[in-house]
């Protein structure tokens, strides 16, 4: 089931309200309460999925149990590859099997050998690039004796299937996330009328920007050949708008909906779009992903401390790994390729470093410097998602050609023009909220620390009235097909 669906918004408010009647009893039962009802949540999609996801809960488990007592280094080596072949192999048959068969078939083809691939005709499974890396996280890690395996299996499977970042993260580490399931919880109203706040942003960004930037986005890119350089500039405009709108939505309701039960997710998205260079905007988008990589890819590699030239290698690998976990298609290889050769000539010229603060820390304005740097950083983004939404090489190719081929003036008529119109309004309403809120943890952060709660409730009572409005409903989350 969908955040953005009546199906959630039943299923929400009843297991809410079974689980803290259960709060007070057996932590065990409770935890029991969330993978039940995580399970069947997942369920909504095709209850046979569940199988892979128990699988992995059970492996992982086994392994890390034996992992905490086993000294042998072979025999340690050897259980850790365990999990990792189980889990990348489940992830390798549903994602990528048909990709490398097509492409070897492909690949044999240019000598004139003429081949008949079997390939697989299976339905992805949702979520599984995302659940699969948490778990091999916590084998991972228990591995580094960074973390001790937990004895508590129910505790674990919750970790595991916790429903509300289960299909579309974040990807939450076991150090954080695993020890909430093993401490007392008791209900935090603070905590959870923020979670509210976040879940009602989250639904702004989901079903408000991304979904009626979608309607054109679909109507450009599917039809590149017949409009201006303009218009398709507008679409490679919106798309990047619809993708932060339909993942950070995502993440700001799965965080939102985890503080209603007492518990404290990572932010994932963090004002990405206001960054200052390609290395600040990855350290902002997608955070779970981009430090799980650096933490499990990057590092192991040798990180930044070897030669430059290794330095390099390792940045292209994990840009292009962590392309093609996005998707198995060679426009997400080039995708993350493209992030890979925006970063080398910061991390050439040292400029790659953490900014201590926000942009504009303090200020309501950027100085033009910043603004200089926030739209260059921008333009490339822009650039680059182009490859992500395209659905070949040759289309991402034409569609840039296009841009800068054909004439740039004369916007596309479109069958609605006022709605056009609104969604550009809103889209500008949008961006000054986020650019308002930049310095919480989401948009309306700042909102719950105002102390006239009159304008508090004006402020949540508009966004309710602009998402009834114009809201599309129940829109598919993109990410859900990762």
């Amino acid at each position: 089931m969908f955040f953005n669906s009546l199906d959630f918004a039943v299923f929400l408010p009843i297991v809410f309200t079974f689980y803290w009647l259960i709060n007070s009893k057996n932590l065990q039962i409770q935890n029991a309460f969330i993978v039940i009802a995580s399970y069947v949540f997942y369920s909504w999609w095709d209850w046979r999925f569940l199988a892979l996801i128990l699988t992995s809960t059970m492996v992982d488990y086994a392994v890390g149990r034996t992992l905490y007592n086993e000294n042998n280094h072979t025999k340690r080596k050897a259980l850790l590859w365990c999990s990792i072949l189980v889990n990348i192999g489940i992830l390798a048959v549903f994602k990528y099997y048909n990709f490398f068969v097509e492409n070897f078939t492909a690949a044999f083809s240019i000598f004139g050998t003429s081949m008949q691939p079997n390939t697989l005709n299976i339905i992805l499974p949702v979520g599984i690039s995302f659940y699969t890396f948490q778990t091999l996280s916590y084998t991972i890690d228990v591995y580094n004796r960074k973390l001790q395996p937990t004895q508590n299996f129910i505790a674990f499977a919750a970790f595991v299937s916790f429903f509300p970042q289960l299909v579309a993260g974040p990807i939450e580490r076991a150090t954080h996330l695993l020890p909430q399931f093993l401490a007392k919880r008791s209900f935090n109203y603070a905590l959870a009328v923020d979670g509210l706040r976040q879940m009602l942003w989250g639904l702004f960004k989901k079903v408000v920007i991304a979904d009626n930037c979608a309607i054109y986005v679909n109507q450009i890119f599917e039809n590149t050949a017949d409009y201006s350089g303009g218009t398709l500039l507008v679409g490679a405009l919106f798309f990047t708008l619809q993708i932060y709108g339909d993942f950070s939505g995502y993440s700001d309701m799965a965080i939102g909906t985890a503080k209603l039960f007492g518990f404290n997710l990572k932010q994932n998205f963090n004002f990405p779009f206001f960054s200052r260079n390609m290395a600040e905007f990855w350290r902002r988008w997608h955070i779970s992903l981009s430090t799980w990589f650096r933490d499990y890819v990057f590092i192991p590699l040798g990180g930044s401390k070897q030669s430059k030239a290794n330095t390099i290698r390792n940045i292209f690998i994990v840009f292009i790994v962590s392309g093609f976990w996005h998707g198995a298609n060679w426009t997400f290889i080039i995708w993350g390729g493209l992030h890979a050769l925006y970063y080398v000539p910061l991390l050439m010229y040292k400029k790659h470093l953490k900014q201590p603060h926000v942009v504009a820390y303090g200020r309501y304005l950027p100085s033009i410097k910043e603004g200089v740097q926030i739209l260059s950083t921008f333009a490339l983004t822009v650039l680059a998602f182009i490859f992500f939404r395209a659905e070949n090489l040759t289309h991402a190719s034409q569609y840039i050609c296009n841009i800068f081929t054909k004439p740039f003036l004369g916007l596309a008529q479109f069958n609605d023009v006022v709605h056009f119109k609104i969604t550009a309004v809103l889209i500008v309403v949008f961006i000054i909220a986020e650019w308002l809120g930049r310095e919480g943890q989401h948009a309306l952060d700042g909102l719950g620390k105002v102390g006239n709660q009159p304008i508090r409730y004006c402020v949540y009572y508009l966004i309710i009235a602009i998402v009834l409005l114009f809201g599309k409903k129940e829109e598919a989350f993109i990410y859900f097909q990762f």
